[in-house]
């Protein structure tokens, strides 16, 4: 990264490192997709069981990986405060965190999986699916979060292209383990929505082997030498990912948890209803890689910035990125309402699938502006490493705003299912506003106290 004079180096700047992240993004969300298109075409029940399971993980995996991408931030900070040599330990406490919170994950998976789908209530079927679609996930938690602390170890350099690469290269085994594990071709076990579980693992696993390859191999990563001097452990070091992960896991947990729950109440709706609310988020999830790359872009540029002590210049990258996601959430939107049949027709074969699902999709414009608002703020704050209220006021707006006023809708309405996608639209608008309003406080903030040092 190189420091920026103009709007016009800025918006570059933010580009040559979104587009890879971007790529990659959309990479790790195919895996979600190839295992959501593949089940639906298996048939409607193993689509809701991957669904269901899916919406388990999901909040599980959002909310550690949040804890363990703050190696990005704290990283970023250290290169703006040319204390490169400090970045290797940060890496390597980020490693330690991953293996640690795989056990946790592990144990609370073997106690508690079988438990909440019993709670569910779902057809013997979707159950058995949902429950040996995790299992088979579970084989890859491992590198997911070892590569989670390698990604954000290389983007903190800037250099996004090399894990976009990674990606690439990896989806057509992704494709390929899906196809195969699913319907049970070229000799291979037929198991429904469950094959997708292990082919997703198997494909974690090259990924990270890729990525550790890279990091040990290949300049700038392998001067920092990550992998050596592993038995140096410093609990101060973890107190810092900590200090500032838990908020940003905690932010996202609750907004992924938040997700999962309204999958949970649809369970009183038709299996068709919960494949149809199911596609129709995975379609919004899908195109919300843009604005959530750009926050990733975001985080850096501005804990890069404020690690130099150029607070007007990570104004800057704040404001840029914010209008940036507005724009695309706002095409994407439109171009989804527009195209909602033809969209909904790559995810079921029913009829009766495809007309619910095209009528979730009329809700989408204004649920991504607000998401898109939300998520970049709540970035931009992170480069600040202000953490803490933003995750009070997201842990607000997602729970005793989206859920209560969607419930209500819901079942108290003739809105019915229709009832979340007002209730969630309503609630991100307010995290988004929340977040921008403290945005606006930390600039101010920082701009005081810069004036204050020039006295």
């Amino acid at each position: 990264m190189n420091q920026t004079f103009t709007v016009k180096e800025k918006t570059k700047q933010i580009f040559v490192m979104l587009i890879p992240i971007l790529i990659t993004q959309l990479g790790m969300f195919s895996m979600v997709f190839f295992n959501t298109i593949m089940s639906g075409k298996y048939n409607s029940s193993d689509l809701a069981a991957v669904a269901i399971g899916s919406s388990i993980w999901n909040p599980i995996f959002t909310g550690i990986s949040g804890i363990l991408l703050a190696v990005s931030p704290i990283a970023a900070q250290r290169f703006g405060e040319k204390r490169g040599s400090e970045v290797a330990s940060v890496v390597r406490h980020g490693l330690y965190l991953s293996f640690i919170l795989v056990l946790v994950v592990i144990v609370l998976g073997i106690f508690l999986l079988d438990p909440i789908l019993d709670k569910m209530n779902l057809p013997k079927d979707v159950h058995k699916t949902a429950f040996d679609y995790l299992v088979g996930l579970s084989f890859g938690i491992l590198p997911l979060f070892i590569f989670n602390v390698l990604r954000s170890f290389v983007y903190a350099l800037g250099k996004t292209r090399v894990v976009m690469y990674i990606l690439l290269l990896s989806l057509p085994i992704n494709l390929f383990l899906n196809f195969v594990l699913i319907f049970g071709r070229w000799g291979f076990p037929e198991l429904g929505g469950a094959g997708a579980g292990y082919a997703t693992s198997v494909t974690y696993w090259v990924i990270t082997g890729m990525t550790i390859f890279l990091v040990k191999t290949q300049e700038p990563f392998s001067v920092f030498f990550v992998f050596e001097n592993l038995k140096a452990f410093s609990l101060a070091e973890c107190k810092e990912i900590l200090k500032i992960g838990v908020p940003m896991g905690l932010s996202s947990f609750f907004e992924t948890s938040m997700f999962a729950v309204v999958t949970i109440l649809l369970s009183k709706f038709s299996v068709t209803t919960i494949a149809a609310y199911q596609s129709a988020l995975n379609i919004v999830s899908f195109l919300y890689m843009i604005p959530i790359s750009i926050s990733m872009a975001l985080t850096v540029l501005v804990g890069y910035e404020v690690g130099a002590r150029r607070y007007q210049d990570a104004k800057s990258y704040s404001w840029l990125g914010i209008y940036l996601a507005i724009l695309t959430a706002s095409i994407t939107g439109v171009l989804v309402v527009l195209f909602r049949y033809q969209v909904a027709g790559v995810y079921s074969n029913e009829v009766e699938v495809i007309n619910l699902i095209a009528h979730f999709l009329i809700f989408a414009l204004f649920f991504q502006i607000s998401d898109a608002i939300q998520v970049t703020a709540q970035a931009a704050l992170r480069g600040y490493k202000d953490v803490n209220l933003a995750f009070v006021m997201t842990l607000i707006a997602y729970w005793f705003i989206c859920l209560p006023v969607g419930y209500g809708l819901a079942n108290y309405t003739s809105l019915g299912a229709t009832g979340y996608w007002l209730g969630l639209t309503a609630g991100l608008l307010a995290a988004g506003i929340a977040l921008s309003w403290r945005l606006i406080y930390i600039q101010k903030r920082k701009f005081i106290d810069t004036q204050k040092l020039a006295v």
